[in-house]
Order: C-alpha cells, then structure tokens, then sequence
C-alpha cells in the first residue's frame, strides 16, 4: 500500500449538517464566538486567559497559597509576615501580545465525513484562538495557506479584525468548488507547510504565541513514512515541516493543531470505491476488502505516530481535533491540561533546594 495521502477521497458533505462557508457568514461567526466564550471562558478563567499558560510581569493582588498548585517562588513574604499566613501574588501576563496563526486551506483539508470537513473544524480552531487572544485587547495576526501562495493577514486588536480574517478563510478557494480536474496534466508545484513555516519565522520575529493548524500530510504523498517502509521498521524519513517547525520553536510558544477526519484512520467495508486525490486530482479505484482495510488502518496509525514523534522532536505543544468530536470540549479539555501540567512543573520547579 502506498502512503499517498490518506482518505483524500472525495466525499460529499452536504449531508452531514452543510459547510461553514456554506452558511450565512456573519451567524457563523457569531455562532462560533457563542460557543467559544460560553463554553471555554468558564473553563478557563483567569487574568490572562489562553490556551497555553504562561507567566506574566505585571502584579497582581496577593492571594492565599495553594499547597501543591502555587509555586513557592511567588510567595509574598510581607505579607505573610504581616498576617502569618501564607500568601502569594499572582503575575498578570503581559498585554498588547501578539498571536500568529499559520491556517492549512490546502485541497486535502476539502476532506470530511463526519459532522464538518477538515478545512471548517480548522477555521473553527483559528476562531477559537482569535476570540481566546482579542478577549483582553491582544492582537492576531494569520497566515493563510493556499494552493497558489501564502498571504499574510496582518495582527490586530478588535473582533472585526477578527471577523475579517475569519471571513477571508471561510471565503478562500475550496477544492470541493465544482471545478473540473484534469489528472492527465501535472499541477503547478504549490508551497507547501514547511515553506509556511519559514516564512511565519522569518516574518515575526517578535515573541508570542504561535498556532500551527493542519493536517501536517505531504501533498506529494510522501508524508513522514517513505513509500515502501514498512511498518514499525527502520527509521522513516523525518518532514520537511519539522526542521522549521523546531526553529519557530526555539523562540517562540508553539501550538501544533492537528486537523483529523475518522476515514482518514480506516476504512468502511464499502467494496469498490472511486477515490479522488485532491491535490491532484488522480483517481483511483480501489476495492475496499478485509486485507486493504487492515493495511490501510496499520499505515494510517503509523503515519499519525509519526506525526505525532515529529512535533514531539520539535518540542510543540500538540493538540488533536477531529471532525467527528466535540472540538470544543478537546480544546477546553487539552487546556486544562496543559495548566495543570504548568502548574506541577512550577511546585517541583519550586520545591528544589
């Protein structure tokens, strides 16, 4: 089996609940925004609220001490002393940050089975950070990724800066648009991820928090797992994403949001099948029978672990939504997390001598 993109085929979303862009953009959006600081600023409050916790400069009031969740470097010893019990003060982050996004709207993220394609359930993760950075007057800034370039959409404060750049992504160019294909001519070399990464490193260089949205696959089919390795062998040939993905790391916080449809993992028992790439538009027919189901899903979970160890090396934060979930409840759920993590590492961090 080969390691061309996985579950590329063309499928019809309609049925499934109707695309984002489909529907009237500015309820959308104000659905989405809804369902962000509804349902993520309970979970998630605090001075400075974010998907990633970080600290801060400014601060704050002083507090009770939490034993086992405040870090003993924050204490404040005046006022302990002062009423002998034992207090912290809080670090408010800094304001005015900048957050960047990099968005995949490449063909394969048209794909989706399940209640949204990838190309939605990513515009939604960007909306989710936008909201997430606006809240408290910080600026985001993205840049889009397309079949015929990169554009940059600039960082500013505001929900309508927001909303425009939410609009642009919605509205950007869909490999699902009705427009014929033609496999027998070879499509112009389009950028790819790891050439989006560089850019957005060389192209802000002032440190924040940067998001990195897609589905991480080679549009070449290559992918992490060379054609032909076989799995669980050797050693697969490491992307081309991962290089620039560590230097972005270096300096800045980095959020990697991998986008995931459940066909991409394994295949219904459907029998023959028409799969078009739509990076390519070749198509292939293909019998869907117990033997290629099985090779199919063995690939697939190695391609994701390879995946997954690739942004591990970079040293990213990673966070997995599928069409078929809840993404909202992963998005809250990751950031919990990643909080409670934070806080452990600022105990031990703390409690060394």
């Amino acid at each position: 089996m080969t390691t061309r993109r996985h579950g590329t085929g063309r499928h019809s979303t309609g049925r499934h609940g109707g695309k984002l862009a489909h529907l009237a953009p500015e309820r959308t959006l104000r659905r989405l925004e809804l369902q962000v600081t509804r349902r993520l600023d309970g979970l998630l409050g605090g001075e400075h609220l974010g998907l990633l916790p970080g600290p801060g400069t400014e601060l704050a009031e002083a507090r009770l001490y939490q034993p086992g969740e405040d870090d003993v470097r924050h204490m404040d010893w005046a006022v302990t002393a002062r009423t002998t019990t034992p207090h912290v003060r809080d670090l408010i982050a800094d304001h005015e940050l900048e957050a960047w996004a990099l968005l995949d709207l490449t063909p394969s993220m048209d794909f989706g089975t399940a209640t949204m394609t990838k190309r939605d359930l990513a515009v939604a993760a960007l909306a989710a950070v936008g909201f997430l950075t606006v809240r408290l007057g910080d600026r985001a800034g993205a840049y889009l990724l397309h079949t015929d370039g990169t554009r940059r959409w600039p960082a500013r404060t505001g929900k309508a800066a927001l909303y425009a750049l939410l609009h642009a992504a919605l509205d950007s160019q869909s490999a699902d648009d009705g427009t014929p294909r033609t496999p027998t001519r070879r499509p112009a070399p389009s950028p790819d991820l790891a050439t989006a990464i560089s850019s957005l490193d060389r192209g802000q260089t002032r440190r924040g928090l940067r998001v990195v949205i897609s589905d991480f696959l080679a549009p070449d089919g290559t992918g992490p797992i060379p054609t032909g390795t076989p799995t669980g062998h050797d050693h697969p040939a490491r992307p081309d994403w991962e290089r620039p993905l560590r230097r972005l790391t270096a300096r800045h916080q980095v959020l990697a949001i991998e986008i995931v449809d459940p066909r991409e993992l394994d295949l219904p028992d459907v029998g023959l099948v028409e799969m078009t790439d739509p990076e390519t538009g070749t198509v292939h027919e293909i019998v869907l029978n117990r033997r290629v189901r099985e090779r199919y899903a063995a690939a697939a979970t190695a391609q994701r672990d390879h995946i997954r160890a690739a942004l591990r090396r970079a040293g990213t934060h990673h966070l997995v939504l599928r069409t078929d979930r809840d993404w909202i409840a992963d998005i809250a759920r990751f950031a919990l997390r990643q909080r409670r993590a934070a806080g452990r590492h600022a105990t031990t961090a703390g409690a060394r001598p």
